[in-house]
């Protein structure tokens, strides 16, 4: 076993004790390793190419210099993989964002990942719903509508 340093805000050490107390877990050492192996086997469950559904949810600090613009040339190369999004103000400082995506699971990923790693972005999180698609073009019979 290893031991190594790791720099963490004082908000995310005081949740990660509360999880740890929670839990049961008798150090931070062990829910951290917890936590990692539970990251690690989500990664592994969704891997691949095949078409899913996406819903990546993050809050960001709509302060930090350049991120608006960032995140938006980000999703305009991407914009084949945008269904649809949403944008809401936290607070003075802070914005949720929620975005579904729909396409090759590598490439939803890696826009998640390309997302979630700019600086002043927090709580970055991607749900995947495997092997799932949307048609976007679909044909209805006549009907009436009431």
């Amino acid at each position: 076993m290893q031991r190594i340093t790791i720099t963490i805000d004082d908000d995310l050490l005081e949740t990660i004790d509360a999880l740890a107390a929670h839990k049961g877990y008798a150090t931070r050492s062990e829910a951290m390793r917890d936590l990692i192996r539970s990251a690690a086997a989500s990664e592994t469950a969704t891997q691949g190419d095949a078409p899913c559904i996406g819903v990546l949810d993050y809050v960001y600090d709509h302060e930090t210099r350049t991120l608006a613009q960032r995140l938006a040339a980000t999703f305009h190369a991407h914009h084949d993989l945008s269904v649809s999004s949403m944008h809401l103000h936290l607070d003075r400082g802070r914005c949720l964002e929620i975005a579904v995506l729909a396409g090759p699971l590598s490439e939803i990923r890696a826009l998640a990942d390309a997302v979630t790693a700019q600086r002043g972005v927090r709580h970055g999180h991607l749900h995947v719903v495997p092997e799932a698609t949307i048609s976007r073009h679909h044909h209805h019979p006549p009907h009436e509508h009431d």
